[in-house]
C-alpha cells in the first residue's frame, strides 16, 4: 500500500472513530415527538463541532496531497442490454400505477398510494437508493424510457434519417433543473392541499410531458443530464455511491469520491442551495420561532388585500425564499473566505463539497418519515385506490411505530449530519490541495469553510431539536 493510501486509511479510521464515539441524530419531519435526550442538546452541538475540528486537523496532517482528483474504479460486470429495457419498463409501469391511483382512487391522502409514493418513496427513497446503488433513477426514469423507445421506433421507421437534436445551450446549464426542484419544494412546503392525490397525478403527467418535449428538442441524454430536475438531482447524489456505471459497465469506487468528478455548469450551485434551503425551511417551519413569526407576516399580507389562503401561501413562500438565500449566503461566505479564489468560479469549484451535506440533511430530516410512513407501502400497494381491495393480502397491515423510538432517531440523525459534514470537509480539503498546490496554504484556505461546516451542522441540529420539540 502506498504512503498516500496509508494516510487516507489512517485519516478515515481516525474520523470514523471520532464519529462513532460522538453522540448521534434527531427528530424528522414532525411525525414523532422528540423524546427526552440522555444528555443536553448543547453537548451534542459541542461534540459535533469537536468532531469537525479534529477531522480538519487530521486532514491537515495526514492528507498532504490530493487523492480524489483521479478516482480509481474496479470493474465488476457488464449488465445485459435487456436489463435496461426491463428497468425502463418497470419505471413506466410504476409511474402509470401511481398516476392511475391518483386519478381513479380515493381523495383521502393516507388511503391513496400516490402521496406516499411521491413524497416518501420517490422524494426520499430515491436519494437513499442513489447513494447506496448509484444512479438508479436514470435506469427507472419513465420519461427517459419512453423517449428512448420512441426514438428507437422512429429511427427504424425513418431508417436513420431523423433530424439531429438541437445543441443544448451552455448558458442554460442546470437552470431548468433548478426551476423544477424549486417548484417541487414549493408544492411540498407551501401549497395548500399538496397531498391531494388527483393534483399529484395531474402534475406528474404535466412534468412527464415537459420532459418528453425537452428530450425531443435536445436529445434524451443531454436533457436528462441538464434539464430533467429529478434526473439531475438524484444523479448528483449518485456521485456519492460506491457503484458507478460507465460505458455500460458497473464499477466499484470509494464512497463519496465520485463527488470530486462533478463538473459544475451554470446553475449547479443554485440547485444545491435550493435543495439545502428547502430542507432547512421544512425543519424551520415546524419550530416555535417560525410559529411566532408567521402570523405577523401573514397579517401583513392580509392587510395588503390578500385572502387568508393566499396570505398563508405567500408567507410560506417568503420563508422558503429566505431559507434558500440564507443557505446560499452561508456557502458563499465560506468560499469568499478563501484567499485568491473568491468569486463564482470558486463557488463552482467547491460546490461538490455540498453534496454529502445535502444528502445528510435529507436523511436527517426525513428519516422518521421514511422509516414510519415507508411501511405504509406494504398495505397501500395492496389497496392502491383505497377502495377496500386487497390485491396482495397485505391491506390489513399497520405501521409499526415501535421499530425505533424518538431517541434512537435523534442518534441516527446526528450521526448522519456529522458524517456528511466530515465528508464535505474531506472533499473541500482535497480540492484546495489542487487549487493551491501547497498543503499548508490549502489548509489555511479552509478555515472559513470549516466555520461554514460547523455552522451547517449546528443549524441542522438546532432545526431537528426544535421541530415539534
Amino acid at each position: 500500500m502506498s504512503r498516500a493510501a496509508n494516510r487516507l486509511a489512517l485519516s478515515l479510521m481516525t474520523t470514523a472513530g471520532v464519529v462513532a464515539a460522538a453522540p448521534a441524530a434527531a427528530h424528522a419531519h414532525g411525525l414523532v415527538g422528540r423524546a427526552d435526550l440522555p444528555i443536553p442538546e448543547e453537548l451534542f452541538v459541542a461534540g459535533a463541532a469537536a468532531v469537525l475540528v479534529v477531522s480538519f486537523a487530521g486532514l491537515a496532517v495526514l492528507w498532504p496531497r490530493p487523492l480524489l482528483e483521479r478516482v480509481r474504479e474496479r470493474r465488476l460486470l457488464t449488465p445485459p442490454a435487456v436489463a435496461d429495457v426491463a428497468l425502463g419498463l418497470l419505471g413506466v409501469l410504476l409511474f402509470g400505477a401511481v398516476v392511475y391511483a391518483g386519478l381513479a382512487g380515493t381523495s383521502t391522502p393516507t388511503a391513496n398510494l400516490a402521496p406516499t409514493a411521491v413524497y416518501v418513496l420517490f422524494w426520499v427513497g430515491i436519494p437513499v437508493l442513489s447513494v447506496l446503488l448509484g444512479d438508479v433513477f436514470s435506469a427507472l426514469s419513465p420519461w427517459r424510457a419512453l423517449a428512448r423507445a420512441v426514438g428507437w421506433v422512429a429511427g427504424r421507421v425513418a431508417r436513420g434519417r431523423l433530424p439531429e437534436p438541437l445543441a443544448y445551450p451552455a448558458r442554460l446549464g442546470h437552470w431548468p433543473a433548478v426551476a423544477g426542484i424549486a417548484a417541487f419544494a414549493w408544492l411540498e412546503l407551501v401549497r395548500t392541499g399538496n397531498d391531494d392525490p388527483r393534483l399529484l397525478a395531474v402534475l406528474a403527467l404535466v412534468y412527464a410531458t415537459v420532459q418528453l418535449v425537452g428530450m425531443s428538442l435536445f436529445g434524451v441524454e443531454p436533457w436528462s443530464r441538464r434539464g430533467d430536475a429529478f434526473g439531475v438531482y438524484f444523479g448528483l447524489f449518485a456521485r456519492l455511491a460506491p457503484l458507478v456505471r460507465r460505458h455500460g459497465r458497473l464499477a466499484l469506487r470509494a464512497p463519496v469520491a465520485g463527488a470530486a468528478t462533478l463538473t459544475p455548469v451554470a446553475g449547479t450551485v443554485a440547485l444545491l442551495c435550493v435543495a439545502l434551503g428547502a430542507t432547512v425551511f421544512d425543519g424551520f417551519s415546524q419550530g416555535a420561532l417560525w410559529s411566532s413569526l408567521a402570523p405577523d407576516l401573514q397579517d401583513l399580507f392580509r392587510s395588503a388585500g390578500l385572502g387568508p389562503g393566499a396570505a398563508l401561501e405567500l408567507t410560506f413562500t417568503a420563508g422558503l425564499i429566505g431559507a434558500v438565500l440564507f443557505v446560499s449566503g452561508l456557502y458563499h461566505l465560506g468560499v469568499h473566505g478563501m484567499p485568491r479564489l473568491a468569486g463564482e468560479g470558486a463557488a463552482r469549484r467547491f460546490v461538490h463539497a455540498l453534496l454529502p451535506i445535502a444528502f445528510a440533511y435529507v436523511v436527517a430530516h426525513y428519516f422518521s418519515l421514511l422509516v414510519y410512513q415507508g411501511q405504509a407501502t406494504v398495505f397501500l400497494v395492496s389497496d392502491p385506490l383505497g377502495d377496500g381491495s386487497d390485491l396482495l393480502g397485505t391491506a390489513d397491515r399497520q405501521i409499526d411505530y415501535g421499530v425505533i423510538d424518538a431517541t434512537g432517531i435523534w442518534y441516527v440523525q446526528v450521526g448522519v449530519l456529522v458524517a456528511g459534514h466530515v465528508a464535505g470537509l474531506v472533499l473541500a480539503h482535497d480540492r484546495a490541495l489542487v487549487a493551491y498546490g501547497d498543503a499548508r496554504q490549502a489548509t489555511r484556505s479552509q478555515y472559513a469553510m470549516l466555520a461554514v461546516m460547523i455552522a451547517f451542522t449546528t443549524l441542522g441540529l438546532w432545526l431537528l431539536s426544535k421541530a415539534n420539540g
